[in-house]
């Protein structure tokens, strides 16, 4: 970081545009804590982009005073890919949904996670398709009723978490809109992170899927219904910190503290490990388990770009930089009259 480079303030990255969410939508939250973080990265705001493909949670470059794309539906990880290639200078950020990632986006989704290019992207899920008008997601639980499953969805809905495992992204979380600090912590520690970082948010439509998350997101739940993950730490959970997580064999189980049961028993947190362990955190869902929220994993690996450019320099170096001229004007070629 310069020391020559302004001391920016979370205001510096609001842009002149009225925000056109649905008043009290969990968007402005994810916003508020999002300029809030980026301060602390010490980086000029031509220096970050924001992409996002096409939703309710799509429009959010527009609110950023930073360079920012609204792409296609489903396709911002390819133009977040082909800008980090082109220009690794840059601090990406790809903005998605739970419809706009996992359904028309589940391909590029997934192979931006495999490859490890070096993006953070921050994926709104409200369960539900809110821009065009309350459809079920892939994110919607069994039986939900929507405009599109008036009889409730017998689809069996996808996990982000398990998907991002399975695509072995480098670092993987999740927050709730409502948690504000808990949320900015978890935004900064995805920026810094090398690689692919993916943070899911529940986020609440309060139009059409009002009370989506709202086991995880009230003070009279939340610490029953939700698991706050600490590195190095036991899994301990509830109201009066006297629940805990631990292995019976291979299945997880819910323990009382103090029948017998120590903190020694419980699954201890270990998210810089590739054991299977993160696999059972990501599977364990409400009401039979508390949902884990905070950072699952963070490893390091190859990033996808470095690769590419290394093999570029290295056929320059042997090769030289090459004519386009010459390229065209290699080989067999034709008059076409």
């Amino acid at each position: 970081m310069s020391t020559d480079l302004p001391v920016l303030k979370a205001t510096d990255f609001a842009s002149d545009q009225d925000i056109r969410w649905c008043p009290g939508c969990g968007d402005y939250s994810i916003l508020a804590q999002m300029k809030k973080m980026l301060p602390n990265l010490g980086l000029p705001l031509e220096q970050i982009v924001f992409v996002s493909g096409i939703g309710c949670s799509s429009r959010f470059p527009y609110y950023m005073n930073t360079y920012g794309m609204h792409s296609i539906h489903g396709r911002a990880p390819a133009v977040a890919t082909g800008l980090r290639v082109s220009r690794p200078d840059l601090k990406v950020f790809v903005i998605t949904g739970d419809g706009d990632s996992l359904s028309i986006g589940g391909n590029h989704f997934i192979h931006l996670l495999r490859r490890n290019v070096d993006v953070t992207l921050v994926l709104f899920n409200n369960r539900i398709y809110g821009l065009t008008k309350g459809q079920y997601s892939p994110t919607s639980p069994e039986g939900q009723v929507t405009k599109s499953t008036p009889m409730g969805a017998v689809d069996h809905p996808l996990n982000p978490i398990s998907v991002a495992l399975a695509a072995e992204a480098t670092f993987i979380a999740r927050s709730v809109d409502s948690q504000v600090k808990h949320l900015a912590e978890v935004l900064y520690r995805a920026a810094m992170h090398r690689g692919t970082s993916v943070v899911e948010v529940y986020q609440n439509c309060n139009v059409f899927n009002d009370g989506a998350w709202d086991y995880a997101k009230n003070r009279a739940s939340r610490a029953d219904a939700t698991l706050e993950l600490q590195h190095g730490k036991p899994l301990i959970f509830g109201k009066d910190r006297d629940k805990g997580i631990r292995l019976n064999g291979f299945t997880p189980e819910v323990v009382e503290l103090g029948s017998g049961v120590s903190q020694d028993d419980l699954l201890f947190h270990d998210e810089q490990s590739d054991s299977a362990l993160v696999h059972i955190l990501a599977k364990m869902r409400h009401p039979e388990f508390p949902e884990p929220i905070g950072v699952l994993r963070d490893v390091q690996h190859e990033i996808f770009e470095d690769q590419v450019r290394g093999q570029i320099d290295a056929a320059v170096t042997k090769k030289g930089p090459g004519d386009l001229q010459a390229l065209f004007h290699s080989g067999d070629t034709w008059d076409v009259a």
